[in-house]
């Protein structure tokens, strides 16, 4: 038997590894920015062409390459920043292995520019499919300028599959954001079919963060500060009072790379424990420095995930920082007495009152209440009669008016004689059917429908005893509304009087952009005011009393997770927000006439039992079931 192991050629291996590597135009930025970050760049300038795939740019200030570095950049595992074992436990960079730019040149077309500073020319390489079509001499400026174009050309499968140009846009923009907030030090442009999105000055991390993610921002952040022998942690969490649902910003960083840390996001989490709702999110920019022998961060293709050797000890130091940050900046309530407006009790001092006697009381030894005198009958007379004839004259002439005097009303005996008489009344007869209400098919009516606990609602079916959950057969019936709201362009929108303004992140603007038509078929009426801030001016009429700023970003966040790029998709997921956010909550007392047009506006619908998101909306307990029950 021939042998059947063999070496793949270098072009093969560079796709496989472009795979896991290189999986949108977001990975291409972020690795080319990462590399200029370690050249040792102060500017960055990306400019993307229809959200990367027809044209990525990367221009930076670094210390550039020469020609035999500019040429073997491009070959697998060819990396500058190893050069024995013992250098993986020593990484202070981005990117160490070497695999970038190979797998990047395998699925695109590569247009590269460098010069060192102490070069009088430059080199300019171009690359397509892993293979080198020139090389030549030119004049550039110092730094890297590299021309990513025509992104998986090679791969149809691969190009076939990209997403819409607003979601790879936003996935740039997420890894944009990750690579600005760890370097505050670097200024950074990004441009979009030649439109500026982004232009962040170096600056300190507390104004970075505020020109990612708006100056609401800088009110809700608390700095974090701790240094230990183990990890040396700073960096700001939120409030309490301004925790959300979804939207929260949420970042880590150990060593200047973002990582994601379910562990560590535990310890943040339970230091809120009974100071956040639950189901809300706060937000964090959390950096650790660690000693890279601790830590490992070679165990994904993404390297967004860091093993550390001490995991359970910085989770004690990260948790017991946040507490006590929370404490210092009063961000726990304190067991604090309201005393505004009561009396002030001095405390009891008996030295003042030590010379004080009690008072003396006097009495009569001689007095007996049961020694009575007794009065003749001729005192008594003359008494009555003088009683008599003083408060005589002062009801003269009322006695001949006392069978006309009308009761007060106050006086309840007449009222008792009303309410309760003692001859029967003959009931009337009515002349016509509308002539007096029908007492009881009334009754009959009002009990048709019984709620259970402010939830549910009990009624009466054919087949047995129908509960139904009454906030998912309003949210089910809210959605159907919407939707035909959203297919009709008939919305109703009310206006405020005083707009609100929401700010949304350079990642969310895209989304949002991609989305808004729909917003409008609700009847939301948005006003672009520029750097990522928007004014609300108007809101779909039905909702009053819900937080329209909440309600955007939630529903933004929402086409963030679910990824939709199907418009219908998109439409059913912002009417399912919008129903969710509009549908009464559970405990909601309904009178009878509501319970009625609930069940009557459910089974209008054309699916009832389901709702959009599959979740069920009645049951029915079969009349041998409740027998079985009785037995």
């Amino acid at each position: 038997m021939s042998d059947i192991i063999r070496l793949l050629p270098d072009s093969v291996a560079n796709q496989i590894a472009a795979g896991e590597v290189i999986q949108r135009p977001a990975s291409v930025v972020k690795e080319l920015v990462e590399n200029a970050i370690d050249a040792g760049a102060l500017h960055i300038d990306v400019s993307v062409t229809d959200a990367g795939k027809t044209c990525i740019q990367v221009i930076d200030d670094g210390k550039g390459m020469s020609e035999t570095d500019a040429r073997l950049a491009f070959e697998r595992h060819a990396t500058s920043k190893i050069k024995e074992a013992a250098d993986l436990f020593a990484l202070r960079t981005m990117g160490f292995r070497g695999e970038a730019l190979a797998s990047i040149a395998a699925v695109a077309q590569v247009e590269l520019r460098t010069c060192q500073e102490e070069g009088q020319l430059g080199t300019a390489i171009t690359l397509s499919g892993s293979k080198i079509e020139k090389q030549e001499a030119v004049a550039c400026p110092k730094g890297s300028n590299f021309a990513i174009k025509n992104l998986f050309f090679n791969i149809p499968a691969r190009r076939k599959f990209l997403k819409s140009n607003q979601t790879e846009l936003s996935n740039i923009l997420t890894e944009f954001e990750r690579i600005a907030l760890v370097n505050p030090e670097v200024s950074f442009t990004l441009h979009h079919n030649e439109t500026e999105l982004l232009n962040l000055p170096a600056i300190q991390l507390r104004q970075r963060i505020m020109g990612l993610f708006g100056k609401k921002l800088n009110q809700e952040l608390l700095s974090l500060e701790i240094e230990t022998t183990m990890v040396k942690i700073h960096g700001f969490i939120a409030r309490p009072e301004t925790a959300r649902k979804k939207g929260a910003r949420q970042f880590f960083f150990a060593n200047g790379r973002f990582m994601r840390h379910p562990y560590f996001h535990k310890a943040v989490t339970d230091a809120y424990e009974n100071l956040v709702p639950a189901g809300e999110q706060i937000s964090y920019f959390l950096y650790f420095e660690v000693d890279p022998a601790h830590i490992d961060v070679n165990i994904h293709p993404t390297k967004t995930e860091i093993k550390f050797e001490n995991e359970q000890a910085i989770w004690q130091i990260l948790s017991a920082a946040v507490k006590e940050t929370l404490g210092r900046f009063n961000a726990v309530p304190s067991i604090d007495f309201d005393t505004e407006g009561m009396p002030d009790i001095p405390a009891y001092d008996a030295t003042p009152y030590a010379g004080v006697q009690p008072p003396q009381t006097s009495y009569d030894p001689t007095y007996n209440p049961f020694n009575i005198t007794a009065v003749s009958p001729s005192s008594y007379s003359s008494y009555k009669s003088k009683q008599h004839l003083d408060w005589e004259p002062a009801f003269h002439g009322l006695e001949k008016n006392a069978s006309q005097a009308s009761w007060p009303e106050d006086d309840p005996a007449p009222f008792e004689e009303e309410m309760y008489p003692q001859e029967p009344v003959a009931p009337h007869t009515p002349s016509g059917l509308y002539d007096s209400p029908a007492t009881e098919s009334v009754a009959e009516k009002s009990a048709q429908h019984y709620q259970y606990k402010g939830s549910y609602i009990l009624t009466s079916v054919k087949s047995g005893l129908m509960i139904i959950n009454q906030q998912r057969a309003h949210i089910r019936i809210l959605y159907d509304q919407y939707m035909a709201q959203i297919e009709q362009r008939q919305h109703v929108s009310q206006r405020i009087l005083f707009p609100d303004m929401v700010h949304f992140s350079p990642a969310e603007v895209p989304v949002l952009n991609e989305v808004m038509d729909d917003l409008n078929a609700l009847g939301f009426d948005l006003s672009d005011l520029g750097n990522g801030t928007y004014s609300i001016n108007g809101i779909p009429a039905g909702i009053e009393g819900l937080n329209p700023e909440t309600l955007i970003t939630n529903m933004v966040q929402t086409a963030i997770e679910k990824g939709c790029k199907v418009k219908e998709e998109v439409q059913s997921m912002l009417a399912l927000s919008l129903a969710k956010a509009a549908a009464i909550v559970p405990g909601q007392v309904l009178s009878n006439e509501e319970m009625n047009n609930l069940v009557d506006g459910l089974f209008a619908v054309a699916t009832p039992n389901y709702t959009p998101d599959g979740k069920t909306i009645l049951t029915v307990i079969k009349e041998d079931e409740l027998e079985k029950l009785f037995k």
